[in-house]
């Protein structure tokens, strides 16, 4: 997939960005090097981006829309309150024992949780409030999934969504070879910049991250 940043760019912004740790590096090495679509590592500049927010929010309890290998849950367990706690929905049995190795690994093992199955049920089940939501799943089901953490989500909280540019695909979803994925994500685009419900930004880190917060 090809990026939105030229490459130089991003090399600097990693070089400029503070070194996330040998645990968190052979994390990501063993992802790219076992798991299927690689390219679904938040990584370190994400990484580091996921937990300045849980800092900056005070966030104590964390709601997260797709565990893949577990770097972005670790990443935002950095800076949780010692309290604090991440609830992680993951579909794939595969992507959630791989994670929890690495979780149970880490120094964070007894606040992370990772849950298997459809998201949107489990996430039914779970009570609210969270004060922050991180969506990075399957792009179709972000209207969903975005509409179920803003009804679990408290009245400060914050919503983070991974891959709004798709490496500028949203710019063209009406293009003959435009992916049900594109087109799901170019409306789920508009549908939040006209949400009068958020306040949203839209930053150019790594594929997109937009950020929603309720007014």
């Amino acid at each position: 997939m090809p990026g939105i940043v030229p490459e130089d760019i991003e090399r600097y912004a990693l070089e400029h960005t503070t070194p996330v740790g040998d645990g968190m590096d052979a994390l990501a090495e063993e992802t790219r090097a076992t798991l299927e679509t690689p390219q679904m590592l938040s990584g370190a500049v994400e990484g580091r981006l996921l937990e300045m927010l849980v800092f900056a929010t005070g966030a104590r309890r964390v709601l997260e829309f797709g565990t893949y290998s577990g770097y972005s849950a670790l990443s935002m367990a950095r800076a949780l309150p010692p309290d604090g706690r991440i609830v992680s929905l993951e579909v794939s049995e595969e992507h959630a024992e791989f994670a929890r190795r690495h979780i149970a690994a880490s120094p964070y093992a007894e606040q992370i949780e990772v849950l298997v199955g459809p998201a949107l049920a489990a996430v039914e089940r779970l009570d609210g409030p969270f004060d922050l939501a991180f969506i990075d799943a399957d792009k179709e089901n972000y209207a969903r999934y975005y509409e179920a953490g803003l009804a679990k989500l408290s009245p400060r909280g914050l919503i983070v969504v991974d891959n709004t540019l798709w490496s500028g695909r949203v710019l063209h979803p009406e293009a003959d070879d435009a992916s049900e994925s594109t087109r799901a994500l170019a409306a789920f685009n508009d549908m939040v910049v006209s949400d009068e419900r958020v306040a949203c930004v839209m930053l150019t880190i790594r594929d997109g991250v937009t950020l929603i917060r309720p007014v």
